[in-house]
């Protein structure tokens, strides 16, 4: 594939800001609706504060990735994985929380800085890999459901319900017809349309207060921290593994589309950057980064695969954090907008867990699709139990027994590795 910019050179400045906003648009609908997630389920966290931190770490971060990690056109955003641990552990409180994200990311940049990141790799076999995909939309059914559902006290849910499913179908059909440059910021077109949309329908939504700054930092960027449970830091540590065989995923097929050398330094600094990251999210109290495998559709549409095309996209990042204002009209988004974009982004990841499946030949005997299938279905149902029932279980391990995706992963693992491999003839 012919490119009109290698990785490190620089495009031209008028080059360098339209390749610069075309990034910008699809990391803030990103950012925003996995961060404004993240935001609601931390009830003593103030949303506004709460995305101004995020937004900055994430443009900071992806200028280190740029110059100092591994150096390639990724773009960078929270982790969908981090937030189902987030999720299922609200009950433990903020501080377990960000402790739990501070260890994760020691634990990932350990292993990059190690060298053991290769043997990790060997745990997550193009089944697990696949479950880990399509097990992440699926456990955060319910809070989508939440989403798509909330009228925000004005608005019956029935019909929060009935606008969120049209919106979605013609979402998907937009998707269906769209290409290139046009389909990689669809996210970014569904909250510009479906927030007026919205509005016309059932009336305005609340709006930030006259007197919210233009500009200004978030008082706060230290979090507090406190001693998880046992149960809490495992679950973590979990969803920190599935995050990190991710990282490797976007670095490596970014690297290879672009044919990029040095491929395992480039992989040891990336995925150590991004474990840093992590412990600097836990200090400042917000959802962990990762670096997302849609990097290599933006390339490919654009045509521009140089790395400084995304600094003025972190720089933009680091304007919108330094803005309440604009922040404050982004969070005032109405939650079934949000929902439906979060399913359109779900649906995406599972269509690229099929994908893989079918591209590395994971599913090619009956018991094949068990190993998939059964974590699915366990994972599926422990993310929709009731609280009164995940509440019954003992505290100790009542975060892992609770966490739909922890369930099913450690199915996926047990089954891929113990309980399958003979039948596949190996020792």
């Amino acid at each position: 594939m012919e490119f009109t910019c290698g990785i490190d050179n620089r495009p031209g400045p008028a080059h360098l800001l339209i390749f610069g906003l075309q990034w910008l648009a699809v990391s803030v609908p990103l950012v925003l609706i996995i961060g404004r997630v993240a935001a609601g389920a931390q009830a003593e966290a103030a949303a506004v504060p709460y995305l101004q931190r995020l937004f900055l770490l994430v443009g900071l971060v992806l200028l280190v990735q740029v110059y100092l990690g591994h150096r390639l056109p990724l773009v960078l955003g929270p982790a969908t994985v981090l937030l189902v641990g987030i999720l299922a552990s609200t009950d433990a409180g903020i501080g377990a929380v960000n402790a739990s994200l501070l260890a994760g990311g020691l634990l990932i940049a350990g292993i990059a800085a190690t060298g053991l990141i290769g043997r990790l790799k060997s745990l997550f076999t193009p089944r697990v890999i696949t479950v880990v995909l399509v097990l992440i939309a699926f456990t955060l059914a319910p809070t989508i459901l939440n989403l798509v559902t909330d009228g925000g006290g004005t608005v019956p849910p029935a019909q929060a319900f009935l606008f969120s499913i049209t919106f979605a179908l013609a979402l998907f059909i937009a998707g269906g017809y769209l290409a290139g440059m046009w389909k990689s910021i669809l996210a970014l077109w569904a909250i510009l349309i479906g927030t007026p949309v919205y509005i016309a329908l059932f009336g305005e939504v609340p709006l930030p207060p006259a007197d919210t700054p233009l500009f200004a930092l978030p008082g706060d960027l230290i979090a507090p921290l406190a001693v998880p449970d046992t149960g809490i830091i495992a679950a973590f540590l979990i969803c920190y593994l599935a995050l990190a065989i991710n990282d490797l995923g976007s670095i490596q097929s970014v690297g290879g589309l672009l044919g990029a050398g040095a491929m395992e330094e480039r992989v040891s600094r990336g995925v150590t950057v991004t474990g840093l990251a992590n412990v600097l999210a836990g200090l400042t109290g917000v959802i962990g980064p990762v670096n997302f495998s849609l990097s290599p559709g933006v390339i490919a549409a654009t045509g521009c695969a140089s790395r400084l095309a995304l600094v003025p996209a972190a720089i933009g990042l680091g304007l919108i954090a330094a803005s309440p204002l604009a922040i404050g009209y982004l969070e005032s988004i109405p939650a079934p907008v949000i929902g439906v974009v979060l399913t359109y982004v779900m649906a995406s990841q599972i269509a690229a867990g099929l994908m893989l499946a079918q591209e590395s030949k994971a599913v090619g005997r009956f018991e094949d699709g068990l190993i998939i299938g059964i974590p699915l279905l366990l994972g599926t149902l422990v993310a929709f139990l009731p609280p009164e029932i995940a509440a019954g279980f003992p505290a100790a391990v009542r975060p892992l027994i609770a966490n739909g995706f922890v369930v099913g992963i450690v199915t996926v693992l047990a089954l891929e590795h113990i309980v399958y491999r003979r039948a596949r003839g190996e020792r």
